[in-house]
């Protein structure tokens, strides 16, 4: 640190007001952010390895020539293991998409947006940066080859395979290896290889455009690896969807740089190097996971087993690798990654469990669902939408209330200043969760729950039914979702349904289109 402080006094002719350590990343590399009395800010830079950061600094200095959306490099230690660089804040692409992420992959549409934006500029860097580029400057080695491939597949067989078990031919596995080697280097292109390009590696500025950071593993190599990489990337939980759109923008973005394949031809490589992404990813959460015990490449491990059952559906016609292909079956079925769920009578959760289903009916019970309360009519349904914090609508009716659906794990416009001031009943906010799509997912589960038990209510002939909507404030989500689902049954039973927005104030009541 003190070294790393002389160089900025050095570079800046003053000693900086103030220092922060930042939180480090992946690499052993620590990072500062030097405050002057201006309140402008550096990074300064300390690194273990001077040929790590000499491949920094030269790809820093030649994609700012070639224009590239990088940070500067302002000074350099003799010794080659400090240096400064242009601050570019502290949003990265991977807490600007936080939201969708943690909402199990539903990226709402400005979510959507910044990551189109990102895969857009994946080409410039790639294509353009590699124009005149030295690649005797790349670290560890100059070019993506057969023996770099063949290091990643085997560390996948010692960290991964190995500890989970299964039983294979070593040497049939490595024949295949081999060949998928082979494979993965046939196509000879003069195009940068970023190696780590993910959301962390992506800073936005305040308009939301994206600049490239932590490069310095880049090499020769073909354009597919970092796609794959990307858009594969398990904690991420890209829709397919939203996957092949990705994949388009970025094939078009590609067109405006080189010569590319035809489409059949480009998804065919990309898979090829999604499969390959997948394995090598599978070594490191079982090296960090398995063997380190870190907690979070341990719980990486599903989502990316996930991936790879879904690759294997595409059959020995893409991976021409029959043992290997087999090998990665059996390897999905084994029980610690099958996600299979168990019966009760197997669960062991310290509870007694029956050998047989005692809950089928006999014929000679007679029906189940006789009550006095049958045949009274005509259904009326009453939807409510309300705050937890003013407590759940009490029942009027002595029948002691029905459904309550918390809506709060869903996105809340709440959050943002535009829609503080609106309802549920507004057209923004109805955009606003329509597009973020999560409100929709959740009211498909209630919709089928609803439909069903209406549907049953009214055969019976019952004559009141409740549902009620909590949300934080009882403002957006909660009233976006009563006054839906009572359109919905208005419509699709025409039953009188009685609407209580009781935050809000207002009540609606649907009348019966039914003619009896």
């Amino acid at each position: 640190m003190e070294k790393l402080t002389e160089l900025y006094n050095k570079w800046h002719g003053s000693m900086p007001e103030s220092a922060e350590r930042l939180a480090g990343a992946g690499s052993n590399r620590q990072y500062y952010r030097f405050t002057a009395e201006d309140g402008t800010t550096v990074i300064g830079v300390v690194g273990t390895s001077r040929d790590e950061n000499h491949a920094f600094v030269y790809l820093a200095q030649h994609f700012e020539q070639r224009q590239l959306p990088v940070p500067q490099v302002l000074a350099v230690s003799d010794d080659g293991l400090r240096y400064l660089q242009t601050d570019l804040g502290s949003v990265s692409l991977f807490d600007a998409v936080r939201g969708g992420r943690e909402a199990g992959g539903r990226y709402n549409l400005e979510e959507q947006e910044l990551l189109k934006r990102t895969i857009r500029q994946l080409p410039n860097i790639q294509i353009r940066g590699a124009r005149g580029l030295d690649w005797q400057n790349c670290y560890p080695q100059p070019e993506f080859d057969e023996d770099s491939v063949l290091f990643d597949l085997n560390y996948f067989k010692y960290c991964f395979l190995k500890p989970s078990g299964l039983d294979f031919h070593e040497l049939k596995l490595e024949a295949n290896f081999r060949l998928m080697a082979k494979d993965l280097t046939s196509e000879q292109v003069d195009s940068f290889l970023y190696r780590d390009f993910q959301a962390r590696n992506v800073m936005l500025d305040a308009e939301g455009n994206p600049y490239f950071i932590d490069f310095q593993g880049g090499r020769k190599g073909p354009y597919y690896y970092d796609l794959a990489s990307f858009l594969w990337q398990a904690s991420a939980r890209y829709s397919n969807k939203l996957r092949r759109e990705l994949v388009l923008e970025y094939y078009e973005a590609l067109k405006l740089y080189t010569e590319v394949p035809s489409v059949r031809h480009f998804v065919t490589r990309l898979s090829l190097f999604v499969l390959f992404r997948t394995l090598q990813v599978l070594g490191t959460y079982g090296f960090r996971g398995y063997f380190e015990r870190k907690k979070h490449f341990i719980e990486s491990i599903p989502p990316a087993m996930d991936n790879l059952r879904e690759l294997l559906k595409m059959g020995e016609d893409v991976f021409p690798y029959p043992y290997m292909m087999d090998m990665l079956r059996r390897l999905t079925e084994l029980p610690q990654y099958a996600h299979i769920e168990q019966p009760a009578a197997s669960r062991a959760d310290g509870y007694k469990t029956a050998d047989r289903n005692v809950y089928v009916a006999h014929p000679q019970d007679g029906p189940a669902t006789f009550s006095k309360y049958d045949g009274k009519g005509p259904l009326r349904v009453r939807v409510f939408s309300f705050s937890y914090r003013k407590g759940i609508p009490e029942d009027s009716s002595g029948n002691g209330g029905g459904y309550v659906f918390d809506c709060r794990s869903t996105h809340n416009p709440g959050r943002y200043e535009p829609y503080k001031k609106l309802t549920g009943l507004d057209e923004p906010v109805i955009r606003f969760l329509e597009d973020d799509g999560e409100i929709l997912t959740f009211l498909e589960s209630v919709y089928k729950l609803a439909d069903a038990h209406v549907q049953r209510y009214i055969d019976r002939g019952f004559t009141d039914l409740m549902f009620s909507f909590g949300c934080t404030g009882g403002q957006h989500r909660s009233v976006y979702s009563a006054q839906h689902l009572a359109e919905h049954i208005h419509n699709k039973f025409g039953i009188e349904v009685h609407v209580c927005h009781r935050e809000q104030g207002i009540e609606q009541t649907l009348p019966s289109t039914s003619k009896d």
